[in-house]
């Protein structure tokens, strides 16, 4: 465990926290003193996610989740009341959780694509319109990262539904840095590629020597955190050093 609490005092919300970059990313967070809430689809995986964060916790971090569908608004909305009953006050707030069906653009249905665009862009303006509604209450302001895909700018056969989400996820979120850069509210956009989790082909051991860890992607969040607040990386595109040849 390190000794190291610069985050201490500080309080997170992280959306899809039960597994992969999101779960990565509260354990990161925690280990530096950052209390934390995360958010997953079902009561079992949020218990056993919290119960793994709280191994990692330093500092005194406090550490709690519940279920909750970030494509419905309402849910999202019980889900801030939770984490300001939690936290008392958020300071970062990381858009993690996604989805991706892959299939020829025809073979795509209504559901498919409104199950795309529903968790992967409505949900993250959701929660970013519950996020800013606090930060503008906070003379301190806070940090958003939006947890996007290199597929957000190079499209592929198959990824229709998903290559739409993430486009209008970066066009979102720089608009949204330029519309509250000057309240003190900071966003990046994380762009991986291939990271070894559940959500990529093969699941999270296929691959694993050369595809990007999500501690990888945590670790980056926390060296961004520690850059001083006249300093903003509004996007990181990150790509395995060294992916098999072709």
């Amino acid at each position: 465990m390190t000794s190291d609490t610069f985050l201490k005092g500080k309080t997170a919300v992280i959306t899809g926290g039960t597994r992969g970059i999101g779960l990565a990313i509260a354990k990161g967070l925690a280990s530096h003193g950052c209390s934390v809430v995360i958010c997953g689809r079902s009561q079992k995986p949020v218990d056993e996610a919290v119960a793994a964060i709280r191994d990692t916790a330093n500092g005194g971090s406090k550490v709690a989740g519940m279920p909750a569908d970030v494509s419905n608004y309402e849910s999202v909305v019980e889900f801030f009341r939770y984490a300001d009953d939690e936290l008392g006050g958020i300071d970062i707030v990381v858009n993690n959780a996604g989805i991706g069906i892959f299939k020829k653009t025809s073979e795509l249905t209504v559901e498919d694509w409104r199950q795309t665009i529903g968790l992967n862009l409505d949900g993250v303006f959701y929660v970013t319109k519950e996020a800013l509604g606090r930060f503008q209450k906070q003379s301190g302001g806070g940090y958003l990262f939006q947890i996007s895909s290199l597929a957000a700018k190079n499209p592929f056969a198959g990824g229709a539904a998903y290559n739409a989400s993430k486009f209008g996820l970066n066009g979102f979120s720089e608009a949204l840095m330029l519309d509250h850069r000057q309240d003190n509210v900071r966003v990046t956009s994380i762009m991986p590629g291939s990271v070894s989790t559940e959500f990529s082909p093969g699941g999270s051991t296929k691959g694993a020597d050369w595809k990007i860890a999500p501690e990888d992607i945590s670790d980056i969040v926390l060296s961004l955190l520690r850059l001083p607040g006249r300093t903003l990386v509004s996007r990181v595109e990150v790509r395995p050093a060294k992916p098999p040849k072709a």
